[in-house]
């Protein structure tokens, strides 16, 4: 069943983000040449509750047990709030910032979001390493309550190409490693991604619009990367951890293919708490990344 469409009113952050980076597109504004100062300021911003049918129907599409997070938000639900003031945190940048490609993220979990309480958030520019060929930024986005300032700590890798190096070659794209374990497999249909952009409000075309998609250099649209994290981390869940999402304390990975839609997909870990997307082990990886729990070992 598809996402419905009543959850884009819940999304005005999200949305009025991708307009304003959309119309600044339009911009020749020069790369910065001065230095620039980190940590930048600090962003704060008060979210209202999540409605509780959108958290519900989030889960149903990543995967998740509703009965297992009874009372609270997803942590990996992050960007739909988190994403907004992390951008607000790069837009003094003077970068094509619709050129940005999701390089990755880490979310570490310090205790659980309540559901029907508002979310403090606050967010600043952590770092931008610029090597001329293309700009790495980091933010951290902190999310917590009234009563608890720090309950997530998402931390955004964005990557912005500027140009291309000449006679560089490609480095060999990471793969799934032989030894590694499938713990989960999805069928992800080709409106996957407009479901995750209805429940997250990230409508970047190139997720739910062929042509858009074809015309970025993509074969069809793609899922959202942090649609990959959510899907893999209930993976995690539901496999070694056996329905405990309490368990998952940290999971940082990097988007290191685009991950095609429609695509029939597995998730596997390995002994050294890797995890891995990819169609089968020993093949291409489309998200690569380590997982923490709490366990004593």
């Amino acid at each position: 069943m598809s996402a419905s469409a009543r959850h884009i009113l819940n999304h005005g952050p999200v949305l009025a983000v991708l307009a304003r980076t959309a119309l600044s597109a339009v911009r020749k504004e020069p790369r910065p040449s001065g230095p620039m100062t980190f940590p930048g300021p600090e962003i704060e911003r008060v979210m209202p509750p999540l409605p509780s049918d959108l958290i519900d129907d989030y889960l149903r599409f990543v995967g998740g047990d509703a009965r297992a997070y009874r009372g609270q938000v997803p942590p990996h639900l992050f960007s739909q709030w988190a994403f907004p003031l992390a951008a607000t945190a790069m837009s003094g940048l003077s970068y094509p910032m619709l050129k940005v490609v999701n390089g990755g993220c880490r979310m570490e979990v310090r205790g659980p979001i309540p559901r029907g309480e508002p979310l403090y958030v606050r967010a600043r520019l952590e770092q931008v390493d610029d090597d001329g060929y293309r700009a790495a930024i980091k933010a951290r986005v902190i999310t917590g309550t009234a009563a608890q300032a720090e309950l997530l700590v998402a931390d955004f890798h964005a990557l912005v190409p500027l140009k291309k190096k000449e006679g560089g070659g490609s480095r060999e794209k990471p793969r799934v490693p032989e030894s590694a374990h499938e713990i989960g497999r999805r069928y992800l249909k080709r409106n996957a991604g407009l479901d995750f952009a209805k429940l997250t409000g990230d409508f970047n075309p190139i997720h739910w619009v062929g042509a858009y998609a074809k015309a970025n250099g993509f074969r069809d649209v793609i899922l959202h990367g942090f649609g990959t994290l959510a899907l893999s981390a209930e993976a995690l869940n539901k496999g070694p951890f056996a329905g405990d999402v309490s368990r998952l304390k940290a999971l940082e990975v990097r988007f290191t293919r685009p991950l095609v839609l429609p695509h029939d997909v597995g998730f596997y870990t390995d002994a050294d708490n890797g995890v891995y997307v990819g169609d089968a082990a020993g093949g291409p990886a489309y998200m690569t990344g380590k997982f923490e729990t709490g366990d004593k070992r």
